[in-house]
């Protein structure tokens, strides 16, 4: 073999490297995005169906449903245009109540979102940014007497 072939192998084989070593991170990229999806864009088929992403909203008043022989709940999340039924098994955030705004992780089946994890705001006035914008899509222009942000 010549020294510019063994060079060319070389540049060739540095080349074929790079590009595996970028595939590999671009799928690991795209495993690990959790991508925010309201109830109306959950409802316009937006979402994907068995893939991990967050629902942000409010949850509906009266709702909340929970199973007395485990950590099984069931509440209803609206951005007030549309709503979609929650399933959590596990002990929700202190801070959880009807009407007040939060961001689940976790993947819808069927018509169900089955959360891995429930995340509520920490005071009165605060809002998830995500869960602000949804509402101001759908009218709301304040929650608990605080203008959105």
């Amino acid at each position: 073999m010549t020294p510019r072939q063994k060079r060319m192998s070389f540049v060739a084989v540095l080349i074929a490297g790079v590009a595996v070593a970028i595939g590999l991170a671009l799928m690991a990229l795209n495993e690990n995005i959790n991508h925010f999806y309201g109830p109306k864009q959950i409802k316009a088929g937006e979402a994907p169906q068995d893939h991990s992403f967050r629902i942000g909203g409010l949850v509906v008043v009266g709702s909340v449903k929970r199973d007395t022989s485990s950590l099984k709940i069931n509440f209803d999340l609206t951005d007030t245009a549309e709503t979609v039924t929650v399933q959590y098994e596990g002990i929700l955030p202190d801070l959880f109540r009807e009407g007040q705004g939060i961001v689940a992780t976790g993947k819808m089946q069927n018509d169900i979102f089955y959360a891995e994890q429930v995340l509520a705001k920490h005071d009165e006035n605060y809002m998830p940014p995500e869960v602000a914008a949804t509402l101001k899509e759908s009218g709301i222009t304040e929650h608990n007497g605080a203008p959105l942000k």
